[in-house]
């Protein structure tokens, strides 16, 4: 199989070329702008591999994506370049506007008329997969969970932008006949994940015995997936999906976020104790994010009972090894923490 896939050196995206080029040994061509999350170093494993290569380009140059596209013949297109964090789409929401929505419909447009090309077996086989979160339906309540078919109910101006974004994508289905699958996850974490996020921001501060902020009383809940069991579901969407068809992954994993801290510090104080006492005493409440939603929860019924994907890790095996990651590789997070995200609040604006 030879792959194109945008996004590749974030955080679900170099875990596909990971697992795409050791596990299952295809040819890759990532597709990344390199923007602040956006970290080689997290390809390092496979960096100087024969099936791996690197293409610096901005997804919404139509121009070069339509070349290289056609240059490169690719059997399917992973598409995850997004920008992707709630906060940051508060203080600049015209970049995951630009990103999200513009950069998909030139991926869309380019790899419509690559596929106009094909052979009529090739036709058959290609897949333009998109990669979304759980975000677009919104926030749940105490009970229920979102299916393929709860209806869109964005919140933030990067939930909206993918919801857009989702929208493009199957209409490029239905009127071009494109053969798309769409797949939304809940919240990935995992090794090399940029510190800005809840576990990994929790994880260093600790380490730094910096403040643990949670925000409001910390009763979000959010259903977590590690981000090897996402791969593997995605791969097996692309292979075996229905053209035109979405897929919900997530983790069945249902947790607050102050109890997601807590764990955190929990597992630190046996790993990697302080003097200082408990770890949890640098957890602090603060002031909750804008348009915060409550809860998230994926009912990952259909890639279950119609592929056959199992999540492998559960929350707490997931949680300890990702753990045990960031304190043996301080070489990846380090130089990100003194260089460009060192902790700080964001979406505040």
């Amino acid at each position: 199989m030879k792959v194109i896939i945008t996004g590749g050196a974030g955080f679900i995206g170099s875990a596909l070329i990971r697992y795409a080029i050791g596990q299952l040994g295809w040819t890759v061509l990532n597709i990344d702008r390199l923007t602040y999350a956006g970290n080689l170093s997290s390809l390092r494993d496979v960096e100087h591999h024969p099936n791996y290569r690197f293409l610096k380009a901005d997804i919404c140059n139509s121009v070069l994506i339509a070349e290289t596209i056609t240059e490169f013949e690719p059997d399917m297109i992973f598409h995850l370049a997004a920008e992707s964090h709630v906060d940051r789409s508060l203080d600049r929401p015209v970049e995951f506007i630009q990103t999200n929505l513009v950069g998909t419909y030139t991926l869309l447009e380019a790899a419509r008329n690559y596929w106009t090309t094909l052979s009529s077996d090739k036709k058959l086989l290609f897949r333009f997969h998109h990669v979304s979160t759980d975000e677009v339906y919104g926030s749940l309540g105490a009970t229920g969970f979102f299916t393929e078919e709860t209806p869109y109910n964005p919140r933030s101006p990067y939930s909206a932008s993918k919801a857009g974004s989702d929208h493009l994508v199957k209409a490029w289905f239905h009127s071009y006949g494109l053969p798309i699958i769409i797949t939304n996850c809940s919240n990935n974490y995992g090794p090399y994940h940029f510190p800005e996020k809840l576990i990994p921001l929790t994880i260093l501060n600790a380490l730094d015995r910096k403040l643990l902020p949670v925000y409001g009383k910390g009763e979000h809940i959010r259903d977590w997936l590690y981000v090897e069991d996402h791969v593997k579901a995605i791969v097996l969407a692309a292979t075996r999906g229905i053209a035109g068809q979405t897929y919900n992954i997530g983790g069945r994993n249902e947790r607050k976020n102050k109890e997601v801290v807590q764990i955190i510090c929990d597992i630190l104080d046996k790993l990697r104790p302080c003097a200082e006492g408990s770890y949890s005493r640098l957890i602090t409440f603060v002031e909750d994010r804008p348009g915060h939603d409550w809860r998230y929860a994926i009912d990952a019924n259909r890639i279950e009972t119609e592929l056959g994907w199992r999540a492998e890790e559960t929350f707490e095996s997931g949680l300890a090894k990702t753990i045990q990651w960031y304190l043996d590789n301080s070489w990846w997070w380090k130089p990100i923490r003194e260089n460009k995200y060192a902790g700080e609040r964001l979406g505040t604006i």
